[in-house]
């Protein structure tokens, strides 16, 4: 919940003319809804793409104060951050909702980044793998082969989101591995490798390049420090090129 307006325009101005026309990265940014549009004009005749915060699995209806799939593709996203941790554990979203806005995701033709991750009692009750399992197994019910290619996981543990704790890399590895076994036995292993996996917890431009080299790692959810064009960048440039 950062960014007016303005401000908003005012980053991805700088973030347009900052970036090299030679990135390798693909560039999502997930502004909030007041600023959805005004990201989608201003970033015209640029790669760099948009993605929801946050949707409801309902096409419209009495839900006030919520957003539907077609309003985001109306705005101009092509991604939408779904079962993000804050909204498990503030607003209420469970696995069971998560599914619904993730089947509706793609039906609308918008990516999902399906977030999942374990609190840090979970990670010292060693149950980090069975919570996974479960966010992907709830999480990806009823949706089939066909459907979920498209799919971008983000591991994004808990305990290490805004905090500064930044997960150990021999932790990022294990978790996504084991993420990456549990796609490949749900549907097959050429899916499960076309299936982006994300990284995200206190991502900082210090830690990013260590990041992108642990294996399986395909790029990365930033948190605050998104909120720098200088730090953006230099996170962004360490997913190779320039």
């Amino acid at each position: 919940m950062y960014g007016t307006i303005e401000e908003t325009l005012k980053m991805l101005t700088e973030l347009r003319h900052k970036l090299p026309e030679s990135c390798a990265a693909e560039v999502v940014v997930a502004p909030p809804f007041t600023s959805i549009y005004t990201a989608y004009v201003a970033l015209q005749d640029t790669p760099i793409k948009l993605a929801g915060q946050n949707m409801h699995w309902e096409s419209e209806g009495a839900f006030t104060g919520e957003i539907s799939s077609s309003f985001l593709k109306e705005a101009g996203c092509a991604y939408v951050l779904i079962g993000h941790s804050e909204r498990r554990q503030y607003f209420g979203e469970t696995d069971e909702t998560v599914n619904k806005k993730i089947q509706a995701a793609l039906a609308a033709e918008l990516v999902p980044i399906l977030c999942i991750g374990e609190t840090q009692a979970q990670r010292k009750a060693g149950k980090t793998e069975e919570v996974l399992e479960q966010q992907l197994k709830k999480g990806l019910q009823g949706v089939p082969m066909s459907d979920v290619k498209p799919l971008v996981v983000a591991y994004e543990p808990v305990w290490a989101i805004g905090t500064g704790n930044t997960a150990a890399l021999q932790d990022i590895e294990q978790a996504l591995h084991f993420i990456h076994n549990w796609l490949a036995k749900a549907y097959d292993a050429p899916t499960a490798g076309g299936i982006r996996l994300l990284y995200g917890g206190s991502v900082s431009p210090e830690t990013s390049g260590e990041m992108l080299k642990v294996k399986n790692v395909r790029g990365l959810l930033v948190g605050s420090a998104s909120l720098s064009t200088d730090k953006f960048l230099k996170i962004i440039s360490s997913q190779g090129g320039s």
